[in-house]
Parts: structure tokens; C-alpha cells; sequence
């Protein structure tokens, strides 16, 4: 059984109020859809038809998949106090030895993501060595390539 998945409490809002749509509006707007399709005529060759049903499959395997992790979906709430410690949910800035340039990671699941940041899970080498750091700290951890370390720069809620 997959562990619990942590989120922040506005992904999960977010993720639960997609499955309340997907629920609602989104079967009815399919069946619809389907409806409409059915009319045309001769199911084997209708194109409307076909990609109306694969829109249906797809959009009830994310149903499945949303109700799977929101099942057991654990709600970590941002720390209280000044925020300086890397948490399921910040956004992270590091900067890996040897590198120039620092990089900015969104510690959680892929559903938290956000425009134009990299997420890590806090499950990965990377996230567990980010886990509880706080500006200041080097973290080490395993990659295909070997060790690598990086600096935490900076944190962000």
C-alpha cells in the first residue's frame, strides 16, 4: 500500500475541489458529449464518438487517481513562526557545489506544483536531505551520479 501523500492545505483544496468538478460538471458535460455524438449515426466510424469516450476515459482515470491520493492525503500545515525551516510545501532555494547558478524546488508532490518551479518529493534523496534544513545548512545526498551537495540559500512558504 503507497505511503500517504503530503500536501499543503491549498493543493489539496485545490485537488479536492477538481474532483468535485470532475464529479459533477465534468460527467455530465461528457455524457453530453457522448449524447451528441451518438447522433450522428454509425458508432465504428464516428470520430466524435471515439474521442468523446477516450475524454471519458481519460477523465475518469484522473477521477480515480484524485480520489486515491486525496483517500489518505496527510494535511501539513506551513510551520508557525518565522517559516526558516524546509517543510513538505516551501519552496526552496539551493545552489549545488560547482554550480553558478542557484535553483529554486517546490519540496511536495507533483500535484503542488507551480508555475515554473521544480518539485521534489520529500519521499527522494534530495527532498529527504532538504527536509528540516534552514538557510545556511549544505545537505548531501545520493544521485545516479554520485554524492552531490548543495547550500540552502533560502525559504520560501
Amino acid at each position: 500500500m503507497p505511503e500517504p501523500q503530503q500536501f499543503s492545505p491549498d493543493a489539496h483544496g485545490r485537488l479536492a475541489a477538481e474532483l468535485e468538478d470532475l464529479t459533477t460538471r465534468g460527467r455530465i458535460d461528457i455524457a453530453r458529449k457522448i449524447e451528441t455524438a451518438r447522433e450522428l449515426g454509425d458508432l465504428s466510424e464516428n470520430g466524435d464518438y471515439h474521442a468523446a469516450k477516450e475524454e471519458q476515459g481519460k477523465m475518469e482515470g484522473r477521477i480515480l487517481h484524485l480520489e486515491a491520493i486525496l483517500l489518505d492525503a496527510v494535511i501539513v500545515e506551513a510551520p508557525t513562526g518565522n517559516g526558516d525551516t524546509v517543510t513538505t510545501g516551501t519552496v526552496v532555494t539551493v545552489l549545488y557545489d560547482g554550480d553558478d547558478e542557484p535553483e529554486q524546488l517546490l519540496v511536495g508532490s507533483i500535484e503542488e506544483q507551480r508555475d515554473g518551479l521544480t518539485v521534489v518529493s520529500p519521499g527522494s534523496p534530495l527532498g529527504e536531505a532538504l527536509l528540516g534544513s534552514t538557510p545556511g545548512d549544505k545537505v548531501s545526498f545520493e544521485a545516479p551520479g554520485g554524492t552531490l551537495t548543495a547550500s540552502v540559500i533560502s525559504i520560501d512558504d
